[in-house]
């Protein structure tokens, strides 16, 4: 518990730091490095790292995809280098190489890498995007002034939504655990030590957990009004969508016989083990942020 506590402290500070730069070219530095360890975890766990090549490849794309949004977003300066551009330069490559290799390689292995790759790096990259890119909140009449902390405000409670409803799920479910009353437990052969008591808990907490968040950041901030309601319903289908991703992601665990996806944080397990459910909650939020659903501008 002792090592869990002091790698969660150092990841904490680390991602306080991040969100302070987040219009710097650290946090795609940052986010791109977890892009590429994402699917480099996967890769190994289902076997992929076999075909060095296309690995290759596929986490040049990570990187690649990561670093040319701040060109886009922050710089203006994307213009012939579009994503279009580079994501048809990588799905070519992967064709080739499956033509070369056709014999040890099969479509399922080229469908299997090129759509992992594709997928994590979206996910990611949606985390970029409500980092840098201005009219996320430009568009729903944040005074330029209060952009960038309306920007903070959007990556805190994704990210809250996404690794918090664990937490709330965990001690929910301990509390009906100790007081002796019966759990149940809906996917035994999945995460056995997930039970339904835990998941309405943590659907509930989630909510109020993205709801208390707001009211400090609205209390600091007047360029920008928090939706409060709107900001409750999402923490809890924000809860919901994470245990797609965690449950999916210990589906491939089971699948493939590994307890974690890797040891980059001691007690915690690997980038996958923790950005399992906020690979879905993240995109979720971003698009109820850009339509103007959990916050819009004010006059002052």
């Amino acid at each position: 518990m002792t090592t869990r506590i002091i790698s969660a402290a150092v990841a904490l500070v680390a991602a306080i730091v991040l969100v302070a730069l987040h219009s710097t070219i650290l946090i795609n530095l940052a986010v791109g490095a977890l892009s590429v360890m994402a699917i480099m975890e996967l890769m190994k766990a289902i076997g992929y790292d076999r075909f060095k090549h296309q690995m290759i490849a596929c986490l040049v794309f990570a990187g690649v995809d990561a670093l040319a949004a701040f060109l886009s977003y922050r710089l203006d300066k994307l213009y012939f280098f579009s994503y279009r551009f580079y994501l048809g330069i990588f799905i070519l490559a992967m064709c080739i190489l499956y033509l070369r290799d056709h014999k040890s390689y099969d479509f399922k292995d080229f469908f299997g890498m090129t759509g992992l790759t594709v997928l994590i790096s979206y996910s990611f990259g949606t985390l970029i995007k409500l980092a840098q890119d201005n009219t996320v909140v430009a568009n729903v009449n944040v005074p330029a002034q209060q952009q960038g902390r309306a920007q903070v405000y959007l990556i805190v409670i994704s990210l809250a939504s996404a690794w918090l409803a664990d937490s709330g799920a965990y001690f929910v479910g301990t509390f009906f655990n100790k007081s002796g009353r019966e759990v149940h437990h809906p996917w035994p052969e999945i995460s056995p030590n997930k039970t339904l008591e835990g998941l309405v808990g943590g659907v509930i907490t989630n909510g109020l957990i993205l709801v208390i968040t707001s009211i400090v950041f609205d209390i600091v901030n007047k360029g920008f009004e928090v939706r409060y309601i709107m900001v409750f319903l999402a923490g809890m289908a924000a809860a919901l969508i994470g245990l797609v991703g965690d449950l999916t992601a210990s589906m491939i665990k089971r699948q493939t016989g590994i307890k974690d996806y890797g040891k980059i944080m001691p007690g915690h397990g690997g980038v996958m083990d923790r950005f399992d459910s906020a690979l879905l909650v993240v995109p979720f939020m971003y698009y109820l942020a850009s339509q103007g659903l959990l916050i819009t501008g004010v006059n002052i």
